[in-house]
């Protein structure tokens, strides 16, 4: 079973969109472009608010997730 966590080895900031990527099997960079597209057409507030909840409940990989 898959676990939605952030990733370790591939992270830019806190992981969120690697370990989204390595969840859904798309390639990071994608999930980066479209983070940033999607920062530009909500206007920019609603995007970063839901990076950082997400990179405090996502467990980093590797954690103990029980």
């Amino acid at each position: 079973m898959k676990k939605l966590v952030r990733s370790r080895s591939d992270r830019m900031l806190a992981g969120v969109c690697g370990g989204m990527a390595n969840y859904f099997g798309v390639d990071p960079t994608l999930v980066r472009i479209i983070t940033v597209i999607l920062f530009f057409i909500t206007a920019v507030f609603p995007v970063p608010i839901a990076y950082i909840v997400l990179a405090m409940i996502m467990p980093n990989e590797g954690a103990s997730l029980e």
